[in-house]
């Protein structure tokens, strides 16, 4: 991987987890001697996150983390729908014809379900989110994967990073990452199945629930001023 591959993918990963919150700046100099790359390529990796909307040039300051708004949430969820949609009938269709690939969508919708009944009654030390997240990380690579087209991979690839920094305003809440779990099962129980149809219609619900949990959650935080949204 590239210098300039390998500090994209990393700063990527730091502001949609938050480690680099809205309004950060990204200092050549301090993030080319964290990441241990060049100013060169950390200037190309710069250049990627302002044109995915995750960075923002700002006079006197640099580029810095573009903060988060929920202005366009519903513009990003209608191009959200539209390509999951396509993207788990494709994957379906593909299953369908293709022995052998049902098996791990079938072992997914199996694990999400399991998830979200562990979710009724979390152990201690192992919070249900972080299952049902990176399950469902795991279920979004799976139908990527199968769906096997370059384009709408990328063009998901960079609204799930928009929603997943919206994501991060909301509450975890237990009912809702249950319920959210299930959901993702029923997709992945219909990509199994091989039916296109049904797998764009889960898709489908899962979305209009996630949008009005996230609206519901953000809308709140933002309202209190959370400091964490200011650029």
């Amino acid at each position: 991987m590239r210098a300039s591959d390998r500090a994209y993918e990393s700063l990527r990963e730091d502001i949609l987890e938050w480690r680099l919150p809205p309004g950060a700046a990204l200092g050549e100099v301090e993030q080319s001697t964290r990441l241990g790359v060049s100013r060169t390529p950390l200037r190309e990796a710069l250049a990627r996150l302002v044109s995915d909307g995750l960075a923002m040039q700002q006079g006197g300051r640099g580029t810095v983390v573009a903060p988060v708004s929920l202005d366009n949430l519903d513009d990003l969820f209608e191009m959200r729908q539209a390509l999951e949609m396509t993207a788990a009938s494709a994957a379906a269709r593909t299953v369908a014809r293709t022995a052998g690939l049902q098996e791990p969508f079938a072992d997914l919708a199996t694990r999400l379900t399991r998830s979200a009944n562990a979710g009724a009654q979390p152990a201690a030390d192992a919070p249900a989110s972080s299952s049902t997240y990176e399950l469902a990380a795991e279920l979004e690579l799976a139908i990527d994967d199968a769906a096997s087209n370059h384009y709408l991979s990328q063009g998901l690839r960079q609204l799930r990073g928009h929603l997943a920094r919206v994501r991060r305003l909301s509450h975890d809440d237990p009912e809702r990452l249950r319920a959210a779990a299930l959901e993702h099962a029923t997709i992945a129980r219909a990509i199994a199945a091989g039916n296109p149809e049904l797998a764009a219609s889960a898709t489908h619900v899962h979305l209009h629930n996630s949008l009005s949990s996230i609206t519901l959650h953000a809308a709140d935080r933002l309202r209190a001023g959370d400091e964490r949204t200011s650029a």
